[in-house]
């Protein structure tokens, strides 16, 4: 397995990069918060090798850490490699483990080829091992009244990780939808 490549940058196309370690081409496939590296850089990629019977795909990241996170994410069934690094292109590793802590099921619903019932089980599967004891609250009520919050927030234009963070902030304010945006819009206009 190829753990980590440390080389320069040959050529950076969005989604992958193509780095040359000692002559040798590694095509890497990359979340889209690594578009900042250029041609020409020394880097030092962390990787995961996915091998299946029609192909060998390499996939890096900047942190061992966001390396770690990726590797859960494609532990949940139904989660392949490249929607685990579809979600590290809309959030940080941070916001990501943020997420999945707090239940946030409309955060995941924002990526590509990952529906509702692949968002619960990310957060049923990786919230214990992500250190929370907490109770999951995935009850219809809870799980409807966010969905309709963020599809709000959505609507207006703020981003997902705004979204989240504006539905942390509630902490059981509100009791109405109405009531919620309110508080989540005086909360995201700070």
């Amino acid at each position: 397995m190829i753990a980590m490549l440390k080389g320069i940058v040959e050529v950076l196309d969005g989604s992958h990069l193509i780095i040359d370690v000692a002559g040798v081409g590694y095509k890497v496939l990359v979340p889209s918060s690594l578009s900042t590296l250029e041609k020409g850089n020394p880097v030092k990629i962390f990787t995961y090798t996915h091998v299946r019977e029609d192909a060998l795909e390499l996939y890096g990241f900047e942190t061992i850490q966001d390396l770690k996170l990726f590797e859960l994410l494609v532990s949940v069934s139904g989660v392949g490699p490249k929607t685990a690094v579809g979600i590290f292109s809309i959030a940080k590793g941070s916001e990501i483990k943020e997420a999945i802590i707090t239940s946030n099921v409309a955060f995941f619903q924002g990526v590509p080829r990952l529906g509702k019932k692949n968002a619960q089980k990310i957060i049923i599967e990786l919230k214990n091992k992500l250190g929370s004891g907490e109770d999951i609250d995935l009850s219809d009520d809870v799980r409807k009244s966010n969905t309709q919050l963020s599809q709000a927030l959505k609507s207006i234009g703020f981003s997902p990780v705004e979204i989240q963070e504006a539905l942390k902030s509630l902490d059981g304010k509100g009791e109405t939808l109405e009531e919620k945006i309110k508080y989540a819009l005086q909360y995201l206009g700070k």
